[in-house]
């Protein structure tokens, strides 16, 4: 199955979409996946589309506040530090956070975020990497402020679908003036697979982003591997979109 078959098919399976729409996974859910390490979505040498396309992100700038939403400890974020920007990324996994301070091999410091019960915030000694420890749908009450650039990579795809509009209309409140926002989403056959991530069709990204955002396809790609195969996948389509100002 070539991917755009792939899409076709998924785009046409409005009952397997349904079921998946239905799904509502619980932060426990996500902590055990860490505590298990349980993390086949952790890319240890980071994305390759991202790779590829990190010259029209960044646009030729730096100096940029870079906004990971659901980071784990997504070795990316050190790429862009190291580039010079400025790096804020929500996590609910704390076990997650020190283990990207700790593979990076970076000092940090923590301390309580003011205003969110539990929550805690972690900055490396540089001060370029500041990453909060808290249900990302209670950041805005961190005020962490407007964002040059948003890194979606395994964040949409991972949100419960019932949450999607409360999603993007979050991320569409930190993006600043002149952004760049890249959204990594997978098409595949959805019989087989009803975990995350979660198949978001194109026209959903269309609605939720649409009336804010250009949106342009980047690029798709197959990104089919070993553990998909498992599944009984035959191809796992990775789609790079790049949202910018309208």
């Amino acid at each position: 199955m070539d991917g755009s078959t792939a899409l076709a098919a998924g785009a046409k399976d409005h009952s397997t979409l349904g079921e998946q729409q239905d799904n509502a996974l619980t932060l426990e859910y996500w902590h055990q996946k860490w505590e298990t390490h349980d993390i086949g979505f952790h890319q240890e040498h980071g994305n390759q589309l991202l790779r590829k396309h990190m010259n029209t992100f960044l646009n030729g700038r730096s100096g940029l506040r870079v906004f990971f939403p659901l980071c784990g400890k997504a070795v990316e974020m050190k790429w862009f530090a190291d580039l010079g920007n400025s790096i804020v990324g929500v996590e609910i996994s704390e076990l997650a956070i020190r283990e990207f301070f700790t593979e990076q091999n970076l000092s940090y410091s923590e301390e309580p975020v003011a205003g969110i019960s539990g929550a805690k915030v972690f900055k490396s000694s540089s001060g370029n990497i500041t990453l909060y420890c808290c249900s990302i749908f209670d950041l805005p009450r961190a005020n962490v402020g407007k964002f040059d650039r948003i890194w979606d990579r395994g964040a949409l795809v991972a949100v419960n679908p019932g949450d999607r509009e409360c999603y993007a209309n979050l991320m569409l409140s930190l993006l600043g003036k002149g952004f760049h926002y890249l959204l990594s989403t997978f098409s595949y056959d959805l019989t087989k697979l009803s975990a995350p991530p979660f198949y978001v069709p194109d026209s959903e990204v269309k609605s939720l982003f649409g009336s804010t955002c250009n949106i342009q396809c980047l690029e798709k790609v197959d990104s089919l591997k070993e553990k998909h195969k498992k599944l009984g996948l035959d191809c796992f389509i990775e789609i790079l979109y790049l949202f910018t100002e309208k």
